[in-house]
């Protein structure tokens, strides 16, 4: 078998008609909004705030507050082994934005919500396994080195260049677990700036994928947002791309934390996060946070399964040899 590792690339439209293929990681937060009976209001609602979020921060020459709209793209990545074995890699957000002005549709930004099967095996295998062992919580060696590498791979690709003109920006919840200070730093379209005083086990994560995470606390939100990517944030991107990603993930995470981004009251200059947050209100969309959680372990051994023990060589091998 030649052991290339190579990606290729399919879009598919996210509306109210969606519906998650068979291939899908059914952990992925928009795959389970488009589920159960409710699946296409859910849909429509999410898709709806979206827009609102939108044209409430690109409030210049927009009186009424519906210039523009939001299209979503599915972006699944598929990791082909030579020419015989496909695996879906990696599934991310692609924001498109329609000018209903100017009747232009604007590229938006790559990235938002990430999602990738090999992290499920991460976090759900491979890290509760190595901590069964441990009197402490400690994370096993060269942890999300193979993902980092795939995930900079990716990026790299021909696939990538071929269809995508800038780098990602993945756009995630902060952590509950650390303690997060205004700067005094404020840019227009993403708002407050906020530091933590320590990484996080996802930034440390991400840093293995090339990423660099800054957080914005965007006007009118009420918890801080965390931000990676490679470059430089503020300047490699335009006002409307920045707010075609701050509506989406706000969208997604008022609905699937809203402890922490649908409180009642905004975070303060030094911020907590916290799940266990009781002052909090709940969107018109259905969502099982505690089935995600099942559903992340399932998929984790699916991938170990059928995916690390099969390539466990040839996966090292390329991975040792990537210098990216």
């Amino acid at each position: 078998m030649n052991k290339d590792l190579t990606f290729s690339i399919k879009r598919i439209s996210f509306d109210e008609n969606y519906n998650p293929s068979k291939n899908t990681r059914i952990t992925t937060n928009f795959a389970n909004l488009a589920r159960g009976e409710k699946r296409q209001e859910n849909l429509r609602n999410a898709l709806v705030m979206i827009d609102n979020r939108f044209n409430s921060l690109a409030h210049w020459d927009n009186p009424n507050s519906d210039r523009y709209s939001v299209e979503l793209e599915i972006i699944s990545a598929e990791l082909n082994i030579g020419a015989e074995v496909t695996f879906p890699a990696i599934e991310i957000l692609k924001t498109n934005i329609v000018d209903k002005k100017t009747h232009e549709r604007i590229d938006g930004i790559l990235g938002n919500n990430f999602s990738s099967y090999v992290r499920d095996y991460d976090f759900s295998v491979v890290l509760p396994e190595h901590n069964k062992k441990q009197s402490g919580f400690s994370t096993p060696d060269n942890f999300g080195d193979l993902h980092g590498n795939l995930f900079k791979s990716f990026v790299n690709s021909d696939a990538y260049k071929e269809n995508f003109k800038k780098s990602p920006v993945i756009c995630l919840s902060v952590s509950s677990k650390n303690v997060y200070h205004q700067t005094g730093n404020q840019h227009p379209v993403l708002g407050i700036e906020y530091q933590q005083d320590e990484l996080s086990l996802t930034d440390l994560y991400f840093n293995k994928m090339g990423l660099q995470a800054r957080y914005f606390m965007p006007a009118n939100s009420v918890a801080p947002l965390a931000f990676y990517f490679t470059g430089d944030l503020l300047s490699d991107y335009t006002n409307l791309e920045l707010i075609s990603t701050i509506s989406t993930m706000e969208t997604f995470q008022k609905i699937y934390r809203p402890e922490i981004y649908n409180a009642n009251s905004a975070a303060g200059k030094c911020y907590q996060p916290s799940l266990k947050h009781q002052d909090y209100s709940l969107t018109q969309i259905v969502y099982d946070r505690e089935e995600r959680s099942q559903l992340a372990i399932e998929q984790g051994k699916f991938t170990e399964q059928h995916f690390i023990k099969p390539y466990q060589t040839v996966l090292e091998q390329w991975s040792a040899a990537s210098v990216l």
